[in-house]
Parts: structure tokens; C-alpha cells; sequence
């Protein structure tokens, strides 16, 4: 997608939300339930249902997808797909791209064997590798509007409130 198709098809959208900025409210959700087997979570996606069950490193066979990872692979797709539309809206072509996230986690934690380790992650890294012809202030712009329009980077960084409650099934 060109510069160009993405601006036309974002038009509408934005006018829209600067006329009338409640149709900018979404609640976006996922489901999922849990299997037969008790360690492992059926998440409804559409591209279809992800097993997801525990990590090796507390208790695992690694046969199904692990939280954890899936929630680095969404911060992953969300930085991707922004970088791609914003070096496109700039006119940066780049080559060769690939993003990495990575986070450290003391499974010691989620273990319940030491209480004053942390449950969840410590540190997470976001690495983008690519190719461009752009000059270092092109790419630090570049890199600035990536960071400022990652939803998942942003939601991480910023540390929303998240609850938890029981609701009738």
C-alpha cells in the first residue's frame, strides 16, 4: 500500500473522529475458554482458535502457544505494522526489515517460589533492524512516530489500569 491509498483510506476515518470524537471509542475484545484440559486456554482469534497453555519454564511441554509470547508477538505486529505505515506516510522505503521483542522474566515469580521476585516482565526490548537510505534525523523521526503510535508499545510504557473481576456466566 502507497502513501497515497493509505492517506485516502485514513481521511474519512480522521474527519470523522475530529467531527465527532465519541466514534473513536472502541472496546476492542478477546475471548477465550478453558479446555478440557485445565492448563490450557482456547483463545478465539479470526484467523482462528490459539491453543495457549503454560510456558517450559513453569511446567509446559511447549506444545501450545505461551501468553507471555504471544503478548511480545503483539507488540511485535503493532510496531511493525507502524513502522511500515509510517516510513510510507515519510517516503522512507526500507528493505531487509525485521523486529524483535524481547522481555526478561524471573520465572520465580510466577512460581510463587520466591514473593519477592516480581510476577510478569522485568524489561522488555524493542529492536527494529532495516535498510534505508534516510539520513540519521529521518530515521530518529522515523523511530519517534513508530514509538508515539504503537498502540501495544504505548499501552505497555504508559502501564493502563488492568482489573480483574467475576462476571455471571
Amino acid at each position: 500500500m502507497d502513501a497515497e491509498t493509505i492517506r485516502a483510506n485514513q481521511a474519512p476515518l480522521k474527519r470523522q473522529y475530529r467531527e465527532a470524537p465519541e466514534s473513536a471509542w472502541r472496546t476492542l475484545r478477546a475471548e477465550g475458554v478453558l479446555a478440557e484440559n485445565p492448563t490450557v486456554c482456547e483463545v478465539a482469534s479470526h484467523l482462528g482458535t490459539i491453543p495457549a497453555g503454560l510456558h517450559v519454564n513453569t511446567g509446559g511441554d511447549g506444545s501450545h502457544a505461551c501468553a507471555g509470547n504471544m503478548l511480545l508477538e503483539s507488540l511485535v505486529a503493532c510496531a511493525g505494522v507502524t513502522l511500515g505505515v509510517v516510513s510510507t506516510a515519510l517516503g522512507l522505503p526500507l528493505t531487509d526489515v525485521r523486529v524483535t521483542a524481547e522481555g526478561d522474566v524471573d520465572f520465580r515469580g510466577t512460581m510463587g517460589v520466591d514473593r519477592s521476585v516480581p510476577v510478569g516482565f522485568q524489561a522488555i526490548r524493542l529492536k527494529l533492524a532495516f535498510t534505508s537510505g534516510a539520513t540519521e534525523e529521518q530515521v530518529a523521526k522515523l523511530l519517534e512516530l513508530t514509538e508515539r503510535y504503537c498502540i501495544i508499545h504505548q499501552t505497555l510504557s504508559k502501564a493502563v489500569p488492568c482489573t480483574i473481576e467475576r462476571v455471571a456466566g
